[in-house]
């Protein structure tokens, strides 16, 4: 392992965590699923980290890996054990304090995103932090057209659940 893939890892999650940590809480709604499933995160973002392509976004790029992953990881046999490369426990916490500040404006919103298909809640967890429609477009395979439908589509539903 060289020192500056290990820092480039290390910087990158530093970072955006709050990505990996996002997508898992819009996938999970069970902690230890929740826990679970960070770890697989993680740790395809340390297997992919070669194939990064900094054409694109460091963040755009970790969407698509993290929600690669939230969206196969129950299709997927979960005995399989993976090797885990040991991780700095500062990677591992998020300022959960931050969150707490609008837990209920929060908690509402995660049980609206959970009541997605796979898709809108990819296509919604993108926006909200600000991709535009062509990289969400291009991380999901679908066209710019097509995500601007679900945009609006998703911002309907919302509105008729605030009503």
């Amino acid at each position: 392992m060289s020192v500056d893939r290990h820092r480039m890892y290390l910087d990158i999650l530093e970072k955006h965590k709050g990505i990996v940590f996002k997508v898992a809480r819009s996938y999970c709604s069970n902690e230890f699923d929740r826990e679970d499933l960070v770890q697989e995160i993680l740790a395809q973002i340390w297997r992919s980290l070669d194939t990064y392509n900094d054409s694109f976004k460091i963040t755009t790029w970790m969407y698509r890996v993290a929600l690669n992953v939230a969206i196969s990881f129950y299709r997927s046999d979960k005995s399989v054990a993976y090797k885990h490369t040991e991780m700095e426990d500062r990677l591992l916490s998020y300022d959960m304090d931050k969150e707490r500040e609008h837990e209920q404006s929060l908690s509402e919103l995660y049980e609206f995103i959970n009541g997605l298909n796979d898709i809108d809640k990819a296509v919604l967890l993108m926006y909200l932090e600000g991709e535009s429609q062509a990289e969400i477009a291009a991380n999901l395979n679908i066209s710019i057209s097509n995500v601007s439908t679900k945009i609006s589509r998703i911002k309907q539903k919302l509105k008729q659940k605030a009503a």
